[in-house]
């Protein structure tokens, strides 16, 4: 492929600047790679993936340094990269930052998610065209190297952390009852050996971890289960009453005068941008009109306005062509740094003691652009290059149309490839999306979803799903016939990533209404989505939960999702914190309780109440109000027998009450009207009791 390809990438390269995207993967890397500092926990893994990750970096600063026009597969390749590498480093500071206990329980889980990140990084050095860069042999041969040990890689977790999870769940379980019964720590050497373990060596250390636990508890209310936030709130148990046991009074002093010095010696250096904010009113001409916050590298637009450049790239990167402020219709894409105002603001900040550090990005709040972020696609970060000029354009859209002609006549390692470049490719904007679709992608790409080979399968569905997240694709999806072919590989794809990535496609698709009903109209998409739903990993169940809910939004569809079995899985992963999709779950349960199949199943579940009592208790705010509707709608309208089950389990009328004064407005009224229908129901109760005495 790199051959029958590279005529056409070298032709077209130069009108792409790739040393950014260079200098970007150099920074990242060694970023990652020459940190000293290592949490307790997965320290081994940890090591491993920044060596790796170290011969990443010595590979792009030499290609950096023969400053060589890049073909554009490579540059597609090296995006790639700094997706995964990105995403390695935001997993390591994750590790760094979280609760170390935590960690512990979920070394597992962490452990896969670097594995598959090595697995990810191999892919991408299966199409990597190594023959078509300068490199020295012993770069090449490292390379080479790495990429074979990523192939070769199965998955291991640490046999010592995984002992040390069990032992820590055995304490927690130990604790949890003796607490119950006013007793006294169990088992204290065993547990100071395991914080010790994972770096809990002081009272300091112990109050920095309950914080990082509540933070996680806040975090997981909506999506870990019932189980996760039981699990949290016991560690978080278990540290407090094990920090006065362990710790002796006089460290207790000794860390609280450390902890203050501490404190007083930060404040002098501390960014006062933040409290600055609420003390000093920033001048409006420093606020970026997009986003209202201060400008950290005001920008130019065509227009003549300013706008802070992240914000401006990531509106001209969402397919925008005009100015947010103005509406006038911007003739080019260059941002051009605005030095006087950005001189009067450093003088603005040095009087105020004001730094302007680089603010942390935002993420997407769209599902689509979230969803396709998870995966092992480059980033939707704006990049002012992807869009500056025409000639950018152009290339895109001969390289798209050299793509198509690959996928329509190719071999298959000759398709395998395109169609993983196409898929790549649309990662990239809005307009890289139109273009493919207008190179004649699309239809090609549908029927490789029947061609047998997984990987041709998996790069195909995941193309049309970055494609579909440009509106006008939605349709030329459908009209191509895709419905059928994305069902099939959702039904029987040889990968879960491809499955995962199908209903994904089709939730996007969902998202025009019409194509709610032709989907649900399909015979085999409902239930290969609840198929998923039962047997995919987290993601993949995620992926099919958000897709029945908008499905379950067309009244028809309700009663299909009911007979195809989900009732009995959404129940199930209420309290499932593997899956971690606790208000998804609740969601479609209040969607499908819409029609009388779905509410007469619900009913039946002598499960469910206990566990909405708890989440009216423990849930997210989203998860409160979902479960709150669940109960209303149970007992309304002959739920008798759901009432008499509410007033016998003691903790309900208190969850409701706290419901009723602290949640939000739409779960308070719904609180206050379940309250008086219990308070009716028990009066009913009382006064049929009355006439059977008399």
């Amino acid at each position: 492929m790199d051959v029958a390809l590279s005529p056409m990438m070298a032709a077209s390269s130069s009108l792409l600047p790739s040393g950014s995207l260079l200098q970007s993967l150099i920074l990242l890397s060694n970023e990652v790679a020459f940190e000293e500092n290592s949490p307790f926990v997965q320290a081994r893994t940890i090591s491993t993936m920044r060596r790796r990750i170290k011969l990443l970096a010595f590979l792009f600063e030499e290609v950096q340094e023969s400053n060589c026009a890049l073909p554009l597969s490579s540059i597609l390749c090296l995006t790639e990269l700094f997706s995964v590498i990105r995403r390695v480093k935001i997993l390591i500071q994750s590790c760094e930052e979280g609760s170390c206990l935590w960690s512990l329980l979920q070394t597992e889980t962490i452990s896969n998610q670097f594995y598959q990140l090595v697995k990810e990084i191999g892919r991408v050095l299966d199409i990597l065209p190594l023959s078509l860069l300068k490199l020295t042999d012993d770069t090449r041969e490292q390379v080479e190297l790495l990429h074979r040990q990523a192939k070769r890689l199965e998955f291991s977790a640490n046999a010592r952390e995984i002992q040390r999870r069990t032992e820590l769940l055995q304490l927690m379980s130990k604790n949890k009852e003796r607490n119950y019964k006013n007793k006294g720590l169990a088992e204290v050497g065993k547990v100071e050996e395991i914080f010790s373990s994972v770096g809990l060596r002081s009272l300091m250390d112990c109050d920095e971890e309950i914080s990082k636990l509540e933070a996680e508890a806040f975090k997981q209310a909506g999506a870990g289960g019932i189980t996760v936030v039981s699990n949290i709130n016991n560690l978080i148990s278990l540290v407090m009453h094990s920090k006065t046991v362990i710790f002796s009074t006089k460290e207790n002093e000794n860390a609280e005068e450390t902890f203050n010095l501490q404190f007083q010696h930060s404040n002098k250096h501390l960014d006062h941008s933040s409290s600055s904010k609420s003390l000093i009113p920033i001048p409006d001409d420093f606020r970026c009109p997009i986003s209202l916050d201060f400008m950290r590298d005001p920008v130019i637009v065509s227009s003549g306005h300013t706008y802070d450049r992240y914000s401006i790239a990531q509106w001209i990167d969402s397919g925008h062509h005009v100015c947010p402020k103005s509406n006038q219709r911007l003739i080019h894409m260059a941002l051009i740094p605005n030095y006087a105002l950005k001189s009067l603001m450093q003088q603005w900040c040095q009087e105020n003691n004001i730094s302007m550090n680089e603010p942390k990005k935002p993420y997407s709040s769209s599902y689509e652009l979230e969803r396709s972020n998870r995966k092992s696609y480059p980033s939707d970060e704006p990049i002012d290059h992807i869009s500056a000029s025409k000639a950018a354009s152009d290339t895109v859209k001969m390289t798209a149309e050299f793509l198509v002609g690959k996928l329509a006549t190719g071999s298959p390692d000759i398709q395998r490839q395109a169609a993983y470049e196409l898929r790549l490719l649309a990662k990239s904007g809005m307009d890289n999306r139109r273009m493919i679709a207008e190179a004649g992608a699309i239809p090609f790409l549908v029927t490789l979803l029947k061609s047998g080979d997984p990987r041709i399968e998996e790069n195909a569905v995941t193309a049309l799903f970055n494609l579909a997240i440009f509106n006008n694709n939605k349709i030329l999806i459908v009209a191509a016939g895709a419905i059928d072919n994305i069902t099939h590989i959702l039904e029987s794809g040889k990968t879960m990533e491809a499955r995962e990535n199908a209903a994904a496609t089709l939730f996007s698709l969902t998202m025009v209404d019409e194509f709610k009903i032709t989907i649900g109209a399909s015979p085999k998409a409902i239930p290969a989505l609840v198929r998923l739903l039962k047997d995919g990993n987290p993601v993949g169940k995620r992926d099919a939960a958000t897709a029945l809910c908008n499905l379950a939004l067309y009244s028809a569809n309700k009663a299909c999702i009911v007979v195809a079995g989900a009732v009995p899985l959404l129940i199930d992963l209420l309290t499932d914190d593997k899956a971690g999709i606790t208000d998804e779950a609740l969601q479609a349960l209040s969607l499908v309780m819409g029609c009388s199949e779905g509410l007469q199943e619900i009913r039946n579940s002598r499960v469910l109440v206990p566990s909405l009592i708890d989440l009216v208790r423990f849930g997210s705010p989203k998860g409160k109000e979902s479960s709150i509707t669940l109960l209303l709608g149970l007992c309304k309208d002959g739920g008798e027998e759901v009432g008499r089950r509410l007033l016998l389990n003691p903790r309900s009328i208190p969850s409701l009450q706290s419901l009723a004064a602290d949640g939000s407005l739409k779960a308070k009224r719904k609180a206050d009207a379940l309250l008086r229908l219990l308070n009716r129901c028990c009066f009913q109760s009382l006064s049929h009791v009355e006439m059977q005495n008399v």
